[in-house]
């Protein structure tokens, strides 16, 4: 006897209807829980990932959020395993890597929107802390970008020596500070600023000008010596 055939489940053909609407038009029309739902076909091979593209979006209340969400953050969410945040965690990593290998820089640091172009990359999708020290000649020509540190959350520390020896090690004739604050707000503290200062004055009588210090929030960047913080 010829069994009864099945009808077809309502999710036959939607992980392919799903990447060829992403083929022809991109993103482009896409709510942010669809673009999740695709990108997680690639980390859980069957089955349908729409409830838990939703149940991401509601634990971490938007698409950036759950990029920025930590590897342990993820895991916490019934149906992630560790593949699955793997692959979550792996978009903003690549994402920082395209811009940077996309920038237009050309090495030469003559004012804030070129630190701009040099710096957000470098700070891209960070949950944490970071500090940097760009070093240059004394024509303003990037030598190099050094990672000073990194902290936990909203803490990062820049101790003077750190800055002095990496200056030091390349020869730099001119460098600026740049960090993140993961609080979405790009202002400066109280600490920020004494910190700076003393290291400004450390440097100065190595013969190593500090021209800036930039903190960065987001697609945020605020210039110190822009800001008038520099004038002696």
């Amino acid at each position: 006897m010829e069994r009864e055939k099945k009808p077809p489940s309502v999710h036959t053909g939607h992980r392919k209807r799903v990447k060829d609407e992403f083929l022809a038009n991109g993103l482009n029309g896409l709510p942010d829980h669809r673009v999740l739902e695709l990108l997680l076909f690639y980390a859980i091979p069957q089955g349908d990932v729409n409830p838990l593209a939703h149940q991401l979006m509601a634990q971490f209340g938007s698409l950036a959020g759950v990029f920025h969400a930590t590897h342990e953050q993820l895991l916490e969410v019934d149906g992630v395993g560790y593949g699955t945040a793997v692959l979550i965690r792996l978009i903003p990593a690549v994402a920082a890597r395209y811009l940077q290998a996309n920038s237009s820089f050309d090495g030469q640091l003559t004012n804030t929107w070129q630190f701009r172009e040099l710096l957000l990359p470098l700070f891209f999708g960070q949950r944490s802390e970071l500090a940097y020290l760009v070093c240059m000649d004394g024509k303003n020509k990037l030598i190099v970008t050094k990672k000073l540190g990194e902290g936990i959350t909203d803490a990062v520390q820049i101790t003077t020596r750190k800055v002095l020896e990496a200056a030091l090690g390349c020869n730099a004739s001119r460098v600026a500070l740049a960090h993140n604050h993961v609080s979405g707000v790009a202002l400066w503290s109280d600490a920020d600023l004494s910190t700076t200062m003393r290291i400004r004055d450390v440097l100065r009588e190595t013969g190593i000008e500090l021209v800036d210090h930039f903190i960065i929030a987001n697609d945020d960047m605020v210039s110190m010596a822009e800001s008038g913080l520099f004038r002696d």
